[in-house]
């Protein structure tokens, strides 16, 4: 049994530079100790559930890359199913970069990051965008989340096919404003 996310992304090229800057034997081990990781687990699914905020990676139909920031109150992004995520795309997305990109080509990654405690979580999979117009009133509502209550125009669903955790030596501590809050509170006794 091997990483599933390590046989996706550790191309031949890959594999090649690892070679060249002495990283290959390490992962080799990772990817055959570390699997399957093509099952979200309830570590997953936990801390899905608490994000605020996700960075989406698509690739247009020239080859470029384009990085999306998205953002909503906690739990937007939610586990729809054992392999499946969804969130609902509000109101104000007018570029549809993402959106258009995934038309030609539905492979999508995203980071989710706890900058706090230092973690963050990789998803690889396949996304499509549905109109939300087409869709039952009970579809919609099930991505709703109760402090936003913004017009869902489409709702995006991503069928995970691996992911990976990333170590937390280069990731930087940062505070939202609330977070900010309570740990002040608790500083100062309150």
């Amino acid at each position: 049994m091997t990483h599933r996310f390590a046989d996706i992304m550790f191309t031949d090229s890959v594999k090649s530079a690892q070679q060249r800057f002495g990283s290959r034997e390490h992962n080799e081990k990772f990817a055959e100790q570390a699997g399957p990781n093509e099952e979200l687990t309830e570590q997953e699914v936990t801390f899905i559930a608490a994000r605020d905020s996700f960075y989406m990676a698509t690739v247009n139909e020239d080859g470029w890359p384009y990085v999306q920031h998205r953002g909503g109150p906690p739990g937007f992004l939610k586990v729809v199913g054992p392999n499946r995520v969804a969130f609902g795309d509000f109101r104000g997305n007018t570029q549809l970069v993402s959106v258009g990109n995934v038309s030609a080509n539905d492979r999508v990654s995203l980071i989710l990051m706890d900058y706090p405690n230092r973690r963050r979580l990789k998803l690889l999979g396949y996304m499509k965008v549905e109109d939300a117009r087409d869709m039952q009133p009970e579809e919609l509502a099930a991505l709703r989340t109760e402090k936003y209550r913004g017009l869902i125009e489409r709702v995006t669903s991503i069928d995970v096919v691996a992911f990976d955790w990333n170590c937390p030596q280069h990731i930087t501590r940062r505070y939202t404003e609330s977070e900010f809050g309570e740990f002040n509170s608790s500083l100062q006794g309150k």
